[in-house]
């Protein structure tokens, strides 16, 4: 892929914001047109009401790794300098971030990239929700946060344990990684089949993992082609509300990949809310909406939790998951089992017989 010409015509953060946008629009519709929510795909197993948003999910995640496998083996894309690999990864903020992030993402019925979606199909909620993640995010990127950020993640880090490359850790070549790409996948689709799940929501849960083998090989092949140097990254949504913050305040004057996938995402989430008739104002009045401190305190603990875990339910789950990142899956197994114990704990007494705002529901 040729980038060079673009980059001429629009520069290189243009080129990077362009990419961030196209890769954020398919990301976007997708995950509103499937529900692709990873709270969702707790809850269901919590509550044991099915396993069709476990399904959209796991699709997702598999084929993300199958992607991402399959272009490290080809030699179409190369991680070792990236985040990830080139320096000592926190383990503690993993873990720590994990679990507040998994919190915050059940108090405010969904993690950053749901409530995105529920933002561009009218939700104020979700838009009240995702302000207060990227002020509180900002502030532990770059803010009055960096402290206590530093001193969590600075308790444990994978250079104590060798590295962050769960391959190297199994002594299994690459081409490994491919394997447990594939097994994933039969997985997915075995549990496609339980949960009889519609061909056109596995193929658009198909496109969402395909967006994050997109994002991975976009940055790789830009960074290969731009003057300055830049990192092979893929999807994530806590970081660019920060950086965008940030933007925002004026603290800083770069743009490129984060707010082309904001944008992107919200346009292409508001493009499929249109077009399935699914766009409506919701706000703190509709029956059923939770106290707008729950959501505060849900966004809240969202910012900070992302950022100290190095990404969100994307970002850590599936970008550093598809590369096998041992940070990034114990960030997202931290995730899951906070989202399942808050979920327990905060509305396991009520959870089977409140009545949920329409927007927010699980799907079914």
């Amino acid at each position: 892929m040729d980038l060079v010409p673009t980059i001429d015509m629009i520069g290189e953060n243009g080129t990077a914001l362009a990419g961030g946008a196209v890769l954020g629009m398919l990301f976007g519709f997708f995950a509103q047109k499937t529900a692709f929510c990873t709270r969702s795909a707790v809850l269901d197993l919590t509550r044991r009401r099915g396993v069709s948003a476990v399904a959209i999910w796991f699709i997702g995640f598999a084929i993300a790794i199958l992607g991402v496998q399959m272009l490290l083996v080809q030699g179409a894309l190369d991680v070792s300098e990236t985040r990830f690999f080139s320096t000592a990864q926190s383990l503690s903020g993993a873990l720590f971030g994990g679990l507040v992030f998994g919190f915050g993402m059940v108090l405010a019925r969904g993690c950053v990239s749901r409530l995105l979606v529920l933002s561009a199909s009218g939700n104020l909620r979700a838009i009240f929700t995702i302000l207060v993640t990227a002020l509180v995010g900002s502030a532990t990127y770059d803010g009055l946060l960096v402290p206590l950020r530093d001193s969590i993640g600075g308790l444990w880090n994978t250079a104590a344990i060798g590295g962050n490359d769960l391959l190297v850790h199994a002594a299994l070549p690459q081409s490994a990684g491919l394997w447990i790409g594939i097994i994933l996948t039969l997985c997915a689709l075995g549990l496609t089949i339980v949960a009889r799940l519609p061909v056109w929501k596995a193929l658009g849960a198909m496109m969402v993992g395909l967006t994050i083998v997109g994002g991975w090989y976009f940055t790789y092949t830009l960074s290969t082609q731009v003057f300055e140097p830049i990192q092979a990254e893929s999807l994530s949504f806590v970081r660019p509300l920060a950086t965008t913050s940030a933007l925002a305040s004026g603290a800083s004057s770069a743009f490129g990949l984060d707010q082309g996938l904001l944008i992107g995402t919200i346009l292409g989430a508001f493009a499929a809310a249109l077009l399935s008739h699914q766009f409506r104002l919701a706000t703190f009045s509709d029956a059923g909406s939770l106290s707008v401190v729950r959501y505060a305190i849900g966004g809240v603990l969202m910012g900070f939790g992302g950022i100290l875990a190095v990404g969100c339910t994307v970002g850590a789950g599936l970008t550093g998951g598809s590369v096998l990142a041992v940070s990034s899956l114990i960030g997202l197994a931290a995730m899951i089992v906070g989202a399942a114990l808050c979920d327990r704990l905060v509305d396991g007494v009520r959870a089977s017989s409140q009545t949920y705002p329409l927007s927010e529901r699980l799907p079914n």
